[in-house]
């Protein structure tokens, strides 16, 4: 069995520890934080055997709790937005706090990504975290005690990273948890270069529809992706759509088929399988990174540097027709929510 290495990683509130959980599978490495339940670094070598880190994120702690840039963070208790910041469940009408003007935004201003977690197993290169959410908390009803299990082990198809997030409730409420990790497939290491961006990967995506957004990015219809740009079934680089005008950058939800969902660099080599048991996946290209905030190794992420392929329940969910055909996000007494997705890693 190999047990995950623990380190220390400063402190927040009140002096409480923030621990740094170090996975290790052959060349791959991940790192883990207890705040927000963050995937801190992704180790994973290129086709010539290089390795570098590809995921956005920052060095240390400081960094994290004065920039909520969601880098690698668990989101929380709902990602993604809610129309209004307000939901009605079971006869009753829940006002939350909005963090994006009217809007609630990855669980509002406190979410679970501004969270330190308890680690509360070590498995065999594995690490649970958890945490309470009490009623009320954001103006969700209902306690809620979630976690996040990070398992990082060598699998037949190659290196594979899953992550699990659970929950349980003690009275009706509204679930959707999943990783907000910016994937940098080219390395961190030649992002200061800038010899391409994450708009010239190749993405892959089993989803013959699509989420039409109004302008605060509210879903407002299911659609068909058609020849549109929103059509990953073949794989395409998302540069495509930005270049034609059609797009200044991605940042909507795709419904889901059966399939898997593949990432590829050509110029590394670096390849990302993906699978999940959700329903919709968020994809962002990094709209809003200005290159003003310093990250690792002091380089300041800027505009389409990395990807988000986030697995959840549909956005605002709880608020949609019944007609859309939406995976309830309702958690009730005694039922368990589980939200699953993993990684693995390749050369091609």
């Amino acid at each position: 069995m190999t047990i995950p290495e623990r380190h220390p990683f400063g402190h927040v509130r009140s002096s409480t520890p923030v621990e740094r959980i170090v996975l290790r599978a052959g060349a791959v490495s991940a790192e883990v934080l207890t705040y927000g339940a963050t995937l801190k670094s992704l180790q994973v070598p290129d086709r010539d055997g290089r390795v570098d880190d590809i995921v956005l994120g920052f060095d240390d702690l400081k960094a994290y709790v004065d920039n909520r840039m969601f880098f690698g963070a668990s989101v929380g208790r709902f990602a993604n937005r809610i129309a209004g910041g307000r939901f009605e469940l079971d006869g009753y009408t829940h006002q939350l706090a909005q963090n994006e003007g009217p809007t609630t935004l990855h669980g509002g201003p406190d979410g679970f990504d501004r969270r330190n977690w308890a680690v509360s197993e070590l498995g065999d290169c594995s690490v649970t975290l958890e945490m309470v959410s009490h009623a009320g908390d954001q103006g969700f009803p209902g306690t809620l005690t979630a976690r996040a299990i990070y398992a990082l082990r060598e699998t037949p198809a190659g290196p594979c990273l899953s992550l699990t997030y659970e929950a349980e409730t003690e009275a009706p409420t509204i679930v959707s948890m999943t990783n907000h990790s910016f994937f940098a497939l080219a390395g961190l290491s030649a992002l200061p270069g800038r010899p391409r961006s994450a708009l010239e990967y190749r993405l892959k995506v089993p989803a013959s529809r699509y989420l039409t957004v109004d302008d605060a990015l509210i879903p407002t219809g299911v659609a068909p992706v058609g020849a549109s740009p929103f059509d990953f079934r073949e794989g395409r680089q998302p540069l495509t759509a930005v270049r034609s005008g059609a797009l200044d950058g991605y940042d909507h939800c795709l419904c889901l088929d059966p399939g898997e969902i593949e990432l590829h660099d050509a110029v590394s080599g670096r390849l990302m399988r993906m699978t999940t048991n959700l329903p919709g996946l968020q994809v962002y290209t990094g709209n809003f990174l200005d290159g003003s905030v310093p990250a690792k190794g002091g380089y300041a992420a800027r505009k389409h540097d990395a990807i988000c392929l986030e697995p959840q329940i549909w956005p605002d969910a709880i608020n949609m027709p019944e007609s859309w055909g939406a995976q309830s996000p309702v958690l009730r007494p005694g039922e368990t929510r589980r939200a699953e997705m993993s990684f693995t890693f390749g050369i091609r």
